[in-house]
Order: structure tokens, then sequence, then C-alpha cells
């Protein structure tokens, strides 16, 4: 069960929340529910993927990106994550999802989602890449023509070693899924 009711308070209360702006956070706060659990009684690992999500639409609508998207006929489309669990979120515990845009090169973009329990302990890390795709060009955009079609001027900071670490091993991984 996707979580559509979450995505429309999100959507809902993006506006609350003002424009994002590159280098800034988005916090989400949320409980864990009986439908977020498995046999452990804590959030399961689904479930993370799919709450990264909201932190990333709620980043995409304050930034402008799903309207340019679909003015333009573009895709914003994630290539791949890796993902460390910490701590666990039990039943019925609060968090807070922290997300944000890291860096980018070419046309990867490089996203952390930190999902921080309610004494500020770090529960999970996602990092995400992800890219923009243009359907009518059939091409990746550089993330750099995006920036600049939001009408925004920002430049990206070099990647750590983590993140280059990250990048690496998503196109490994990713070579190796392409060849069978």
């Amino acid at each position: 069960m996707y979580v559509w009711a979450r995505m429309a308070r999100m959507m809902a209360t993006a506006r609350r929340r003002g424009p994002y702006v590159v280098g800034g956070e988005s916090r989400l706060a949320f409980r864990c529910l009986p439908t977020d659990v498995d046999f452990n009684i804590h959030l399961n690992n689904a479930r993370y993927m799919m709450l990264a999500d909201l932190g990333r639409i709620d980043i995409f609508l304050r930034a402008g990106l799903i309207a340019l998207a679909r003015k333009n006929d573009w895709a914003p489309m994630m290539g791949g994550l890796q993902s460390v669990y910490a701590r666990e979120i039990r039943l019925w515990r609060r968090f807070e999802l922290v997300s944000s845009i890291e860096t980018w090169e070419g046309t990867q973009v490089i996203g952390k989602h930190r999902f921080v329990l309610d004494n500020g302990e770090t529960a999970a890390l996602i990092l995400t890449t992800a890219g923009v795709y243009d359907r009518k060009a059939r091409r990746f955009l550089g993330i750099d023509e995006v920036v600049a079609a939001l009408g925004r001027s920002a430049e990206p900071r070099p990647p750590t070693e983590a993140e280059r670490m990250f990048m690496a091993s998503h196109r490994n991984l990713r070579a190796q899924a392409k060849r069978g």
C-alpha cells in the first residue's frame, strides 16, 4: 500500500513550508503506523523508500520542478539508492524525514534522506541518485540545465569521498544489471 494519505498531506502543506532552495532541507514529520510495520513491529524497509519518495516529491514540488516537468514533458527519475539502518523506528514512534539535494554532477543529482527519531538520533540514512529525463529529446538533462530552467543560479559543491564512492558503486551495479 502506497502512502497516498501522507502524500496528500505533504502536498496540501507544501506552500506553508515555502520554496525549496538548493542547499536547504525538506522536513516532514511522521509517526510509525500499524500499516508501516513488519513482523518485528518496526518500520519495514520498503516503507523507508516510500517515505523518502515523499521527501523528494516535496523538494521537487517546492522547487518548481513538478510544474516545469509537466510543461516540458520531463520525467524526474530515480537511478538508485543505498540505505543503512542504524536504529529501529518502533510502532507509534514519532520521527522526522530530513531530505536534501546534496550536489550534482553531469546528469546525476545526489539526494540524502535522514530518518531522525524524536530524541535527535538518526535511525536510517538513504543516499539517492536521480536525473531528469526529457521525453521529447530522449535524453537525460544536465542538472545545470534543469537549475537554469528553474530560474535559479546554483553551483554544485564537489562530491564528498562517500558520494563519489556511492556514484561509482551505482555506475558499476547499473552496468552489471544491463549485462544480464
